[in-house]
């Protein structure tokens, strides 16, 4: 992969930062089965980084505080993709968050569970169960770690973009008893290449079986294909697609647009010629664009001072 513009910032920034750690998310795992044969397994790139994360039984946040002094910081939860059969978690976590790291963000890899019957009692909620208590985990932790309550996002790729889309349609979902009453809402979504539809010649057939199964009802591909649960009250998006995508089709991202515009909800995206899917920050040509173009949005939306 070629050294980008993205890459350089982050090595300049990265010596104002606190230390990364890692935390469990449940205390009591909800919607889980006993399953012993299950064990987590990680492949490690050349760079000795975990590059693909696979059975995910224990979801965790990651997290990349900024060290902002005197100033409440944004919070931003990623979820890395993979068709909901893996995590993409260097490129479309790690890497992400030291990225928004750098640019003032305090910024959290999702470590979420993957639809399995194995090990769930209903794989399509579990996910969303994750995301849901990502956000208020940040909410709940918000003054100890130093994050601007009104300020917390939620950030995916591919068919991590879709738990984002998900978590942002569906975010009042009674999936699972919270312990408390705060609101799992993110303030704002960042969608790279996201799946938002599970309809037929449309989705990413993949990410479509895997959460929902083969045989998915009719209800239920309407339930979460989230072009079509988005409300005057879905949070305001920043969307990324490439035309020429052949896994997941720019339409998803099209028609995700034209109904939060339906809906009067702020939102920008940019579509690109080239790139294909699956770039991350981007490698070459015109892609690489977006994250820059990302960092003006937030700046211009009051998410960095």
């Amino acid at each position: 992969m070629e050294r980008t513009a993205v890459s350089n910032k982050i090595e300049k920034n990265i010596s104002s930062v606190l230390e990364n750690n890692e935390l469990k998310l449940w205390s009591k795992i909800p919607n889980s089965i006993e399953a012993e044969g299950y064990i987590e397994r990680t492949i490690i790139d050349e760079d000795y980084n975990v590059s693909i994360i696979q059975k995910v039984k224990e979801p965790t946040l990651k997290c990349f505080l900024t060290n902002n002094k005197g100033v409440k910081n944004a919070g931003v939860i990623i979820c890395p993709g993979g068709a909901y059969s893996h995590l993409s978690h260097e490129e479309e976590g790690d890497k992400v968050a030291k990225w928004l790291q750098s640019i003032g963000i305090s910024a959290f890899v999702l470590k979420y569970r993957l639809p399995s019957d194995a090990i769930m009692k209903d794989k399509t909620i579990g996910p969303l169960q994750d995301a849901q208590e990502a956000i208020r985990t940040l909410r709940r932790n918000a003054e100890d770690w130093n994050l601007d309550t009104s300020r917390i996002g939620i950030f995916g790729f591919s068919a991590g973009g879709h738990l984002a889309a998900t978590l942002s349609t569906h975010y009042d979902d009674k999936v699972y008893e919270s312990k408390d009453n705060i609101s799992a809402r993110p303030d704002f979504s960042i969608l790279i290449y996201p799946v938002i539809s599970m309809k037929d010649g449309i989705t990413h057939r993949g990410s479509k079986e895997n959460l929902l199964g083969v045989n998915a009802s009719v209800e239920l591909i309407e339930k979460y294909s989230n072009e079509k649960q988005v409300n005057e009250i879905t949070p305001k998006t920043f969307l990324v697609h490439s035309t020429d995508d052949k896994d997941v089709p720019v339409e998803n991202s099209i028609n995700y647009y034209l109904a939060l515009k339906q809906n009067k909800i702020p939102v920008e995206m940019h579509l690109y010629e080239n790139g294909g899917h699956g770039y991350g920050l981007g490698t070459s040509g015109t892609n690489t664009n977006w994250a820059d173009a990302c960092e003006k949005w937030m700046i211009a939306n009051g998410l960095i001072f």
